[in-house]
């Protein structure tokens, strides 16, 4: 895996939207926190940012992809094309696991959990579309926590460290809250899950509560995960 882009943006306009959505590259290795890259902004401290929301990487190999499904919007599909920081050949949501643990530059980043697209992808593309093909697709990228501080730059190799659920792909766990259907099995492994993001683990144990609780009172209603 090789680091090909890093990027961070500054809270701006887009349509109605403030967001940092927009990111700029940087050519020198730059610091990154427990709260993310420096100089990089947060435009929605409701929805974005975090622990478990502190860097946002994504595939260099799915913008082929993106092209071909989107050729109008080439001009935006290019590395930084879906707000990330981190744009990473050599990897994506078939080959990374929940909870790997990564060293990038001289920092240690978890792999923690997959992005959700909102409205602001559309309004980057101005294409309500690009939201369901996200979701469609499964060409979330994910979020990262950081495990250990450091300095990120460009052309940086990125190592595997550690992989505590390697029978978790990102790919299985899109796939499973595209179709809300998990067995009590995959639910109880996903509420214990060393490295996935405390969110997805509350739920998860959410939803196994409700499971059981339907198996005792059928007509218990059922949402969530």
């Amino acid at each position: 895996m090789n680091l090909l882009s890093v990027r961070v943006g500054k809270v701006a306009s887009l349509g109605k939207r403030r967001t940092a959505f927009v990111k700029h590259p940087v050519e020198t290795p730059i610091a990154v926190t427990e709260t993310g890259l420096a100089g990089d902004e947060v435009g929605d401290l409701r929805h974005h940012g975090g622990p478990d929301k502190a860097v946002y990487g994504y595939p260099f190999a799915h913008y082929a992809a993106w092209r071909a499904d989107f050729p109008e919007h080439a001009a935006l599909l290019i590395p930084g094309g879906f707000g990330e920081n981190l744009t990473i050949d050599g990897a994506d949501e078939t080959t990374l696991c929940l909870g790997d643990r990564l060293l990038v530059g001289t920092a240690e980043l978890i792999a923690c959990q997959p992005r959700q697209p909102c409205r602001t992808l559309a309004l980057r593309y101005g294409d309500p579309r690009m939201v369901a093909a996200m979701t469609r697709t499964g060409r979330s990228g994910w979020y990262f926590r950081v495990a250990q501080p450091g300095r990120i730059g460009p052309g940086a190799a990125v190592e595997l460290l550690d992989r505590p659920n390697p029978e978790w792909p990102f790919a299985r766990f899109l796939r499973l809250l595209r179709n809300r259907r998990f067995s009590a099995a995959e639910l109880r492994a996903l509420a214990a899950m060393p490295g996935l993001a405390a969110q997805w683990q509350n739920d998860a144990a959410e939803r196994l509560g409700r499971t059981v609780a339907s198996r005792i009172q059928p007509n218990a209603s059922r949402s969530g995960l």
